[in-house]
């Protein structure tokens, strides 16, 4: 079978950008961002694309230098479904044999030939996952030889029946693979069991415990934020700055990178503001707000901070389609991103955050309540995020937001590719890291200071 698919075979020469993209976060036990899994599905509805989850995937992996697969997972590894129909197909050739782990579905019926498939694509240097176990059988034993990675869905399995499972396949020599991990106390339980990674939501879910106040430090970022929303001077923002000392020394070191490229010191706060710029300074403190402060891990960037980072960068390109020219609409639009997860960070309820932070009423109603125009867009990022898709909420907000499914395809790729860029920057550089023009048709005010 020849290495690479024909021109003939290739069928995205008739695909339409009519399907939506998920991408799930996978962790490892340092809860690390390893990779993601990547689910596609079809814009479309009704009986007849019911069943298009594995075909629009196939679809694009037919596509896949035309989606960019690097701009939508970055550096790090993507898990995709793949059916027997796939499995069996040519242009499975057009995944990159490094950038990608192809996961079995569970109802894939395992025959000789399917068997034989698989173990000519190892031959290839293709890695394999079986989806979605719940427990032993003889179809799993029979591909158990040829795969990497087994994904245990979690929610499925009993907890006095998940240590036996994860026992039996860690003898075989597997790595685990937690999926459907919604609580931190599934995660400990996985830990402690022997799971490699970890998939689900858990990582995004605040522990609330009453009473608990903010940080001196992310007290001190959120007001700065809430203080250039108002527009006050320079001179009050400064002197605000200067109640962190911390904070003072890392903005001074940040404008003083070779990121910045200025040929004389740069010494004072003011100074500092001047030459960052206010859009800049904000971008900047509210990727610090999320930044990983653990010690070992100072200045690394946790998956909460790129999932709010990504979140913040698809509503504001979605809000500059929508209203063009409204540029303080899609600066707003970031934040609400960007701070719809404050609640898991901060481990408190949004009532509590913001209880001791000042914000719009259009900012609160979205937060709190996801109504309003920004409360729309929000959950329309989030919809994006779940594995399990609700297909026609996705499509009633694009139509309640005047918005195609194109368009919202090409500001979910190059959010992506954002959110890469920061993951792959350290906190300072990650404010003025340089990318590519945003798609026709949006703007980006990044470059606008």
């Amino acid at each position: 079978m020849s290495d690479q698919p024909s021109d003939q075979s290739n069928p995205a020469q008739h695909l339409a950008l009519d399907f939506f993209l998920a991408r799930q976060p996978i962790l490892n036990r340092e809860q690390d961002l390893i990779g993601y899994e990547l689910l596609f599905r079809s814009a479309a509805f009704g009986p007849a694309n019911v069943k298009d989850d594995v075909t629009a995937t196939a679809a694009v992996i037919a596509h896949a230098s035309e989606l960019g697969l690097s701009n939508v997972i970055g550096n790090l590894q993507g898990f995709i479904n793949v059916d027997a129909a796939v499995l069996m197909s040519d242009f499975i050739y057009f995944l990159p044999t490094d950038k990608v782990v192809l996961e079995i579905l569970e109802t894939v019926r395992v025959t000789p030939e399917l068997v034989a498939r698989v173990r000519e694509l190892v031959k290839a240097g293709y890695v394999f996952a079986l989806d979605d176990v719940v427990a032993e059988s003889g179809e799993i034993e029979e591909l158990l030889p040829l795969v990497k990675i087994i994904k245990i869905d979690v929610m499925e399995v009993d907890p006095s029946k998940l240590l036996k499972l994860s026992v039996h396949f860690k003898r075989a020599g597997k790595e685990l693979l937690a999926e459907k991990v919604e609580t931190l106390q599934q995660f400990n339980d996985c830990v402690t069991f022997g799971f490699d990674y970890f998939q689900g939501y858990y990582f995004a879910k605040p522990m609330v415990l009453q009473g608990k106040k903010l940080e001196a430090s992310k007290v001190v970022i959120m007001h700065l934020l809430t203080l250039l929303v108002r527009n006050v001077d320079n001179g009050e923002i400064v002197r605000y700055i200067k109640r962190d000392v911390a904070l003072s020394l890392t903005l001074l070191r940040l404008v003083n990178t070779p990121v910045y490229g200025f040929q004389k010191f740069i010494d004072s706060l003011g100074q500092a503001l001047i030459v960052l710029g206010r859009r800049q300074l904000k971008r900047w403190l509210q990727i610090l707000l999320f930044a990983n402060t653990d010690k070992g891990k100072t200045h690394t960037l946790s998956p909460l901070m790129i999932l709010a980072a990504t979140r913040g960068k698809m509503l504001e390109l979605v809000t500059a389609k929508i209203r063009p020219g409204r540029r303080k609409m899609s600066e707003m639009a970031f934040t609400v991103g960007i701070m719809s997860l404050v609640d898991a960070l901060f481990g408190m309820s949004m009532e509590s955050v913001l209880r001791q932070i000042t914000v719009s009423t259009e900012i609160r109603e979205a937060l709190l309540r996801r109504t309003g125009f920004y409360g729309m867009a929000l959950k329309l990022v989030e919809c994006t995020e779940q594995r399990e898709q609700d297909q026609e909420e996705m499509q009633r907000l694009l139509d309640e937001l005047q918005l195609s499914a194109d368009d919202f395809f090409e500001a979910e790729k190059y959010a992506f590719e954002w959110g890469n860029s920061i993951s792959t920057n350290n906190v300072g550089q990650a404010a003025g890291v340089q990318m590519a023009p945003p798609p026709n048709g949006y703007i980006d005010d990044d470059d606008d200071d």
